[in-house]
């Protein structure tokens, strides 16, 4: 699911990855506050997974590939087909790995499998303002920003402003099925 050149690889995330993922989040509370809450107990990891079931979003682990540690995670979210063919992304740092450029590279591996595998033709990313590294990562990128979303996404105890930034698959793009054809 990498590229050969990437430092990292995309690892679906599973129920057997609980201890370890709440493990690093734990640990990576102050990086992550205010700008997201990724569960950190057995009890919310369980439920958090129940979201990848249905397949409309996907999980993954970013893991280093020389020592298999998990640098951070990467969601593939609310994949939607039709005229549309496109998905947001959600994505998180685990803090023993951050400002490697981990998270880039796992990026960069999502885009490919969203692109390529998963025939997607665009990906958001929705973003608060003042997560200047998070808003740093989706500009070296290549996302272009649109707008700012009020009130989009409730976290931490109150509605949160979310700048929204976008790509779209570079050419030539092999549509999926369930694109129409007019």
């Amino acid at each position: 699911m990498a590229s050969t050149a990437l430092r990292v690889e995309l690892s679906p995330l599973t129920l057997a990855d609980e201890e370890e993922f709440c493990a690093l989040v734990r640990v990576s509370a102050e990086l992550h506050h205010p700008w997201m809450q990724l569960p950190s107990t057995p009890e919310e990891f369980r439920v958090w997974m129940r979201r990848f079931e249905d397949g409309s979003n996907l999980g993954f682990l970013i893991r280093v590939r020389e020592t298999g540690v998990a640098a951070g995670s990467v969601n593939i979210n609310s994949v939607i087909r039709g005229r549309y063919q496109g998905a947001s992304l959600g994505y998180a740092a685990f803090a023993p790995s951050a400002g490697q450029g981990y998270i880039t590279e796992g990026i960069t591996a999502a885009m490919g499998y969203a692109f390529t595998e998963l025939r997607l033709h665009r990906l958001e990313a929705c973003i608060q303002p003042g997560n200047k590294a998070s808003l740093a990562v989706v500009q070296r990128l290549g996302f272009h920003f649109e707008g700012v979303s009020p009130d989009y996404l409730y976290i931490d105890g109150q509605w949160r402003d979310h700048e929204r930034w976008a790509v779209t698959a570079p050419k030539p793009w092999t549509p999926d099925p369930s694109l129409p054809a007019a």
